[in-house]
């Protein structure tokens, strides 16, 4: 299968997109993540693959718990905020309201439909993403949704390439 193939099947998935935060201590990390999805009926499993060009990677390798807000097509300037800034250089949270979930992850308020899982695993299988099955262990369904796609994200500048690795720990944290 040629490059071309597979990008083609892929990109006529159009994958509904969500934004993954996570925390330790006082360092919050999020970012905007297109690979996810439901991993097991019974029990209950997500896996998230996270870019390991991200600052909310490095946060989640020390973290347990992630919470995962699915995006509603009119969350446009959501996915821009977590999508198109590194939390290397910027606090993501410092404007938005938020509360405090299990294992300290930051709940995003104004996203009602939520799912916190704990990480059971990591597989890093040499790719630019790692995936995390998680077991779910809270959720929030607050009204039926639309879910925001990749094509409508598709004119968004990336914070980070997905060539770029960093090594923990994060640039903020060790500052």
């Amino acid at each position: 299968m040629t490059t071309e193939a597979f990008s083609g099947l892929v990109a006529a998935l159009d994958p509904p997109l969500i934004v993954v935060t996570t925390a330790v201590g006082d360092e919050r990390a999020g970012c905007l993540v297109g690979f996810h999805a439901q991993s097991s009926i019974t029990p209950e499993r997500y896996c998230v693959w996270l870019s390991k060009a991200n600052h909310t990677y490095r946060v989640a390798l020390r973290s347990d718990y992630l919470a995962l807000h699915f995006l509603d097509t009119g969350d446009l300037s959501l996915a821009t905020h977590f999508g198109t800034m590194s939390g290397d250089t910027v606090d993501k949270f410092a404007d938005l309201p938020t509360e405090t979930g299990t294992g300290g992850v930051p709940l995003l308020t104004d996203c009602p439909n939520v799912l916190v899982v704990r990480r059971s695993a990591l597989l890093d299988e040499g790719g630019d993403h790692v995936c995390l099955p998680a077991e779910v262990v809270a959720a929030r369904h607050g009204k039926p949704f639309t879910p925001f796609r990749l094509s409508q994200a598709a004119h968004l500048e990336p914070g980070h390439g997905n060539e770029e690795r960093h090594g923990p720990p994060t640039e903020r944290a060790a500052s």
